[in-house]
C-alpha cells in the first residue's frame, strides 16, 4: 500500500474546485424591476384618472371655500380619497403578490425545491434557481412586512406558494423565513425569530437545505432560532432565546429553553417562572373552581332548554 504524502495531500486540497458564485445579474434586476413597475401600473393609473377626472375639478379647482362642505361632489371628493389611495395600494401589493407567484411557479417547475445539500463548487441549475428565489421573495416580503398591513404576510406567503402557513397562527416579525417552512394551526411565532431553511457550512462551503416544519399548537416566545430540517411536533412550547440545529426532530407536547434546546422540567419552570409549589396549588385549585361553574352553567342551560 502506498502511502500519501504530507506533500500529496496539500496538491489534492489544492486541486479541489472552490467557484464563487456566478450572480446572474441579467436575470435577478430584469424580473425585479417587472415586479417592481408593472405593480404600480394600473393602481397609478386609477388614482390619476381619479385625480383628473373628479377629485381636481370638484376639490381643488373649488373657488367657493363654503361648497366644499355643502356641496355633494366636492364633499364626496374629499371623503373617498382615503379609500382610493387604500384600494391602490392593495391593488399594487395584490400585483407583486400576483407576478412573484408566476415567476415562483415557473422556477419550479425548472428546478424544483428539494431537502438535501446543494454544492457551491459545481454550478447546477439547483444553485443558480436557489440564489434566483432568495432574490425574488425579498422585495415582496419586505413590502407585505413592512407596510400597513403586515398580516397580509402570511397570505402573501400561501399564494405565492413559497411557504405554507395554517390557520390561526400568527408571525411577527422575523429574519428569514420567507420560503421552504410549513407552518401548522393556531401557531404562534413571537418577535425577531430566525427560521432559515438554508445553511451555509463556510465562505464557500454547501449549503444545506431542508423545509422547517413548526407543527400545531406551537408558540415560540421570542428570538428563537429555527435550523434547516427542523421539526418541532405539536405542542411545543419554546421560552425566549431557544434556539435548534439543523434536523432536529421533536416529539412536542414539551417545554424547551437554552441553545442547543433541550427539555425543561417541572424544577426549571419554576425558577424560570420564580414560583413556588404553593402557587402551583393555588393556579390548580382556580382551575377547578371554574371547570366547575362551566359545568353548572352547561346543566342549567341543558335543564332550561329541556323545560
Amino acid at each position: 500500500m502506498e502511502s500519501n504524502s504530507p506533500d500529496q495531500k496539500e496538491n489534492t486540497e489544492n486541486n479541489i474546485i472552490k467557484e464563487e458564485i456566478k450572480l446572474q445579474l441579467h436575470i435577478w434586476l430584469p424580473t425585479f424591476y417587472v415586479i417592481y413597475y408593472c405593480s404600480f401600473l394600473i393602481p397609478g393609473i386609477i388614482f390619476m384618472m381619479y385625480m383628473m377626472l373628479f377629485y381636481l375639478p370638484f376639490f381643488l379647482e373649488e373657488a367657493n371655500f363654503i361648497s366644499l362642505f355643502t356641496n355633494l361632489p366636492s364633499l364626496i371628493a374629499s371623503l373617498t380619497i382615503p379609500f382610493v389611495i387604500i384600494i391602490c395600494y392593495l391593488i399594487h401589493i395584490f400585483i407583486i403578490a400576483l407576478i412573484t407567484r408566476l415567476i415562483w411557479r415557473f422556477s419550479e417547475k425548472k428546478s424544483p425545491s428539494k431537502s438535501g445539500i446543494i454544492p457551491r463548487n459545481i454550478p447546477s441549475l439547483t444553485l443558480n434557481y436557489y440564489h434566483f428565489r432568495s432574490f425574488i421573495i425579498k422585495y415582496p416580503k419586505n413590502v407585505f412586512s413592512r407596510g400597513p398591513f403586515p398580516w397580509l404576510l402570511k397570505w402573501m406567503y400561501n399564494f405565492v406558494g413559497t411557504n405554507k402557513i395554517g390557520k390561526g397562527s400568527v408571525i411577527e416579525e422575523q429574519l428569514a423565513g420567507d420560503r421552504f417552512v410549513e407552518i401548522g394551526e393556531n401557531t404562534y411565532i413571537g418577535t425577531n425569530p430566525g427560521i432559515s431553511s438554508h445553511a451555509v457550512e463556510g465562505t464557500f462551503g454547501n449549503i444545506s437545505f431542508a423545509k422547517i416544519k413548526i407543527r400545531d399548537n406551537v408558540t415560540a416566545a421570542g428570538f428563537n432560532c429555527f435550523g434547516p430540517g427542523l421539526d418541532t411536533g405539536n405542542n411545543s412550547w419554546w421560552l425566549p432565546m431557544t434556539g435548534a440545529t439543523k434536523y432536529n426532530i421533536l416529539k412536542g407536547n414539551n417545554f424547551y429553553f437554552g441553545t442547543p434546546l433541550r427539555k425543561i422540567f417541572k424544577r426549571k419552570v419554576m425558577e424560570y417562572l420564580q414560583i413556588s409549589e404553593e402557587d402551583l396549588k393555588r393556579a390548580e385549585d382556580f382551575k377547578k373552581k371554574i371547570e366547575l361553574k362551566n359545568q353548572k352553567k352547561k346543566k342549567k342551560r341543558e335543564i332550561q332548554i329541556n323545560e
